[in-house]
């Protein structure tokens, strides 16, 4: 019977206490405590005539029960977490294509897909269509040689892990938990000294893509219990609290002070300054909403936050309040067929002012004006949408309503939830 996480809701209390105490903490893994792959350290073999045993994990790959599996009728698993990659596959090397997909209740067909083109590292290349139906050769054709490198880019492996978690608990095919842990590995060894994850674009701490919100939240699930990670060991959840409270700590850290004040984060901070940095050409240093409403959603599921995590989250919010603007809509409209190296744009943006539109944010805001701003790939920095090149334009996320459920309604039920809780 697996050992459940029974105290680290304490346990992370008392760090966070003293993380709000302290500007900067080191974290000290006990010697004894062995890595997640301690229990599991080899990669799915592909199925043969006879079950497979894995000698450091003690499960059985079993292709006969896989293949009925298979045959068997599942409730749907939640496939959002893929949406990202989906949609880049289908913009990119799925557009001139018309594959066969699987359907959302053919779990154990998806499940065998993930684990097809899982990397030796234990983590997944990006931008796949996990339903699609198509030989590991033609995607390496397609993609001239290989499926990819591992990344966390556009919301990667995280989303891998908790599908394959589900499938397991459904299914009781425990070879999905083998592959979970394997990926679980890969987490903790990409994990920065700074306590940071960063994708393919810039080694920094990086909010963009969700990179660092999707792992941490993934490790929440694991520190509150979630039944699909009921398998791990408490040796293997300790060290998974110990990765998500560094990154919890130096989030907190990467919050923009400007003139005294705290605001909200850039999608990349510096893993040593801590400061907004440069990703890709268009990506300045900045304030962003679109990550910071990510990050503030984050913080406000952590259980009786201490005082640094309730000023963080309040001070996004006024940050929030005061850089909306109003009076203005971004209208879409159709437009002649363009192709560009990664998508084909159909449609184009104008921003349209009108005094009854609902508020809206700029992904990018001046780190000392606050002023919105976009960028073209030249790395220019300009003042009007209209002045992005189309290719960017349509491309990418400018403008958004990321901020407004949290504005309208979660930040009011966080308070009275916090001051229920402090009585």
């Amino acid at each position: 019977m697996p050992v459940k996480f029974m105290c680290c809701s304490q346990l992370a209390r008392a760090v966070l206490l003293l993380l709000s105490a302290t500007d900067t903490m080191s974290y000290v893994v006990a010697q004894d405590v062995k890595p997640v792959s301690a229990a599991v350290s080899q990669a799915s073999q592909p199925p043969s005539a006879h079950p497979i045993p894995n000698v450091a994990s003690g499960v059985v790959l079993d292709p006969e029960a896989v293949s009925l599996a298979r045959i068997q009728t599942w409730e749907p698993i939640d496939l959002s977490g893929f949406r990202d990659s989906i949609h880049h596959w289908q913009m990119k090397e799925g557009r001139d294509r018309a594959d066969e997909r699987l359907r959302p209740n053919q779990i154990v067909h998806i499940a065998e897909n993930i684990l097809r083109f899982q990397n030796d590292d234990g983590g997944w290349p990006t931008n796949l269509d996990w339903l699609t139906v198509i030989s590991d050769e033609e995607v390496r054709e397609i993609r001239r040689s290989r499926a990819g490198r591992s990344t966390f880019d556009n919301r990667n492996v995280y989303p891998q892990i908790e599908y394959l978690a589900q499938v397991a608990r459904s299914t009781g095919l425990q070879h999905y938990q083998h592959s979970a842990v394997r990926a679980l590995n890969y987490i903790l060894r990409e994990q920065r000294a700074s306590g940071g994850w960063c994708g393919k674009d810039v080694d920094a701490i990086t909010y963009n893509d969700d990179v660092m919100t999707g792992i941490m939240n993934l490790l929440l699930d694991v520190r509150q219990d979630a039944p699909q990670f009921d398998f791990l060991s408490q040796t293997q959840r300790t060290e998974l609290m110990h990765s998500l409270l560094r990154a919890i700590d130096v989030t907190l850290r990467c919050q923009i002070v400007i003139a005294g004040e705290k605001t909200a984060w850039c999608q990349q901070h510096d893993h040593i300054t801590l400061q907004p940095i440069k990703a890709r050409t268009y990506e300045l240093p900045s304030i962003t909403a679109q990550e910071s409403a990510g990050i503030v959603r984050f913080l406000m599921q952590l259980e009786d936050p201490p005082e640094n995590v309730v000023q963080a989250v309040e001070s996004a919010v006024k940050w929030f309040e005061s850089s909306c603007i109003n009076g203005l809509r971004i209208e879409t409209v159709s437009i002649d067929p363009v192709r560009f190296k990664n998508f084909t744009a159909t449609t184009d943006r104008r921003a349209i002012a009108d005094p009854e539109a609902p508020s809206l944010w700029a992904r990018f805001y001046e780190l000392d004006s606050g002023r919105p701003f976009f960028c073209n790939r030249d790395g220019i920095k300009v003042y009007q949408l209209s002045e992005v090149q189309l290719e960017r334009r349509v491309g990418y996320g400018w403008y958004g309503r990321w901020p407004a459920r949290l504005l309208d309604r979660d930040y009011a039920k966080w308070k009275s939830a916090l001051s229920i809780g402090r009585q």
